[in-house]
């Protein structure tokens, strides 16, 4: 997969080559512990902010492989090295997770309280609202919708940047749209993601000509069948295949027919375009070398399609986690090259756990699929008829549980108890929140991994978009009923699994630490906005500290 980014960077990032002699042996000897220097930390702001986010990548998945990691991990991991960041809230999502990294804001400030929520007074007859669309224009619906920020509620590290220097530029790529749009913001001067066939924006945007470059290069790699990837020695004792939703899984090695979009987005190939497109544009805009900080997210969504179609914990992860290690180098080796000075900081919008067939082989017989008897739909249905209330009565949407407006206003608090009293009755749940006890769980002031469910919840909570209940699962009880092609595994719960994910921020000069204890997501966007010297208040997350010595970067 190096290969394939290289030939992508070269097609993208004209018309220098990728990564030569003398760039490669800067790159290694980057990768090597530094020697103690005064200060242990860079003095002077860096020019470019590069955040990344893997989608789905797991405090457990770092934790597995980061002693195999040879090339772009292993210069992160010479850095800042934070390997139990949460994402705080309840609802471990992509597009609540995406929108607390570059906010420093957790869901309830954000108003991204799930992928997907209920709005029963949108203008259109589906009701169901998806996190990254705009339900106010005619015509779309939650699955066939028009990308727009329209539903973030606060202001992004890019957005903060631009509004003290408005020559700092904003640009944010990644392989979902809701990846890109949560971290790039309301004020952005490049956002682009891919959209099934072709990278794409919002409607009206001008195609830059790196972009264009990396749809002309993406479109080529399409066009051509993929052959199965070599298999790493360290990945081979987990190419064990299982049979899970009618098919055999655990052993792919992310083979592809010509002209199988579908493929590429599942594999390591979407990552490769996305690094290389966003290689492109730091250097057709000149990113880090203007007046005033530039930045740049980059969401590597990949990881998060592997897991939900094969499971964390298969051949095909070893093979992503061993592809994404590669395509961070190749596209560090290149700024390098250009001489840029950046600081990095990589983390995730939220964990994932593995599919419950794979896990019982594995020790782990507690492990269970969801009934298909919690439907939020016949549990209403069964309650309409107990009640007597004709038409809907509930309807559900990631776990968040609402009353029609169609039930009379006095009935319903009869319906709220009623539903209560059955999710609680299954043995696969945990919990299930009314919005009272929910908004009474106020958020405290100890580390993440001891807050209550209805903490947790508080987090995730936002008045006009949030539920009348939440429905919380048991711990390993995996929320799909019947597996299929793609999705076999899943995230979304408030189990640690979930919401754990590695924190990592590296600069070149600065000498690293690990700090094992807990730290948030939304701690991210004051530390980086530290070392540009930028004030921001307000936030619920707090600036740490990247000098390992005596030196402070959050004065």
């Amino acid at each position: 997969m190096k290969a394939l980014l290289a030939s992508l960077l070269a097609s993208i990032a004209l018309p220098l080559s990728v990564a030569p002699a003398a760039a490669q042996e800067a790159a290694l000897e980057s990768t090597q512990p530094a020697a103690p220097a005064v200060p242990t930390t860079p003095s002077t702001p860096p020019k470019l902010i590069i955040a990344i986010s893997v989608d789905q990548f797991s405090a457990d998945l770092f934790a597995q492989y980061r002693n195999r990691f040879t090339d772009g991990f292993a210069r992160l991991l010479q850095g800042a090295v934070f390997p139990s960041g949460y994402q705080s809230h309840a609802n471990t999502e992509t597009c609540p997770g995406h929108s607390t990294i570059l906010t420093g804001m957790r869901p309830a400030h954000t108003g991204i309280v799930a992928n997907n929520w209920i709005n029963q007074k949108a203008p259109r007859a589906d009701k169901e609202v998806y996190c990254a669309e705009d339900e106010r224009i005619p015509g779309t619906d939650h699955s066939t919708y028009k990308p727009s920020d329209l539903h973030l509620k606060v202001p992004t590290l890019g957005e903060m940047m631009k509004a003290a220097n408005p020559a700092s530029r904003v640009v944010s790529v990644a392989g979902k749209d809701r990846a890109a749009i949560m971290m790039g913001g309301h004020k952005i001067d490049e956002v682009w993601f891919w959209g099934g066939n072709d990278f794409v924006s919002y409607d009206g945007r001008p195609v830059p000509p790196a972009v264009q470059r990396g749809r002309e290069a993406v479109a080529k790699l399409i066009a051509q069948p993929q052959e199965p990837l070599p298999v790493p020695a360290f990945c081979r004792p987990l190419m064990q295949p299982i049979e899970v939703g009618g098919q055999t899984i655990g052993n792919g090695r992310f083979a592809r027919a010509a002209g199988d979009t579908r493929a590429f987005r599942a594999s390591p190939a979407l990552d490769g375009a996305v690094f290389a497109i966003a290689a492109g544009l730091i250097q057709d805009m000149k990113l880090g070398q203007g007046s005033a900080p530039d930045i740049i997210s980059i969401g590597a969504s990949a990881t998060d399609y592997v897991g939900h179609g094969f499971g964390p914990g298969g051949g095909e992860m070893c093979l992503q986690m061993a592809e994404l290690d590669k395509t961070l180098g190749g596209f560090f080796a290149v700024l390098d090259s250009w001489g840029l000075d950046y600081q990095v900081v990589l983390t995730a919008d939220h964990g994932g756990h593995d599919m419950t067939e794979r896990q019982q082989q594995r020790a782990m017989p507690g492990e269970s699929r969801v009934s298909a008897d919690l439907s939020v739909k016949a549990i209403g249905e069964a309650i309409g008829k107990q009640l007597g209330i004709a038409g809907p009565v509930l309807l559900g949407s990631e776990g968040d549980i609402y009353v029609a407006d169609s039930v009379p206003a006095n009935r319903r608090q009869a319906v709220i108890a009623e539903t209560v009293k059955r999710l609680r009755a299954f043995p696969q749940v945990a919990a299930v929140l009314t919005r009272e006890e929910i908004t009474a769980a106020a958020i405290p002031a100890t580390p993440p991994e001891t807050w209550t469910l209805a903490q947790r919840a508080h987090a995730s909570y936002d008045p006009e978009r949030s539920g009348d209940l939440l429905l919380m699962l048991k711990p390993r009880v995996v929320g799909i009923a019947k597996p299929g092609p793609g999705y076999v595994a899943t995230h979304g719960s408030p189990w640690d699994y979930d919401r754990r994910v590695p924190i990592l921020f590296w600069r070149k000069g600065m000498v690293g630490f690990e700090q094992p204890q807990s730290i948030e997501t939304v701690d991210i966007a004051p530390t980086l906005a530290a070392t540009i010297n930028l004030p921001v208040q307000g936030l619920d997350g707090r600036c740490l500290d990247l000098d390992s010595g005596p030196g402070d970067t959050c004065r």
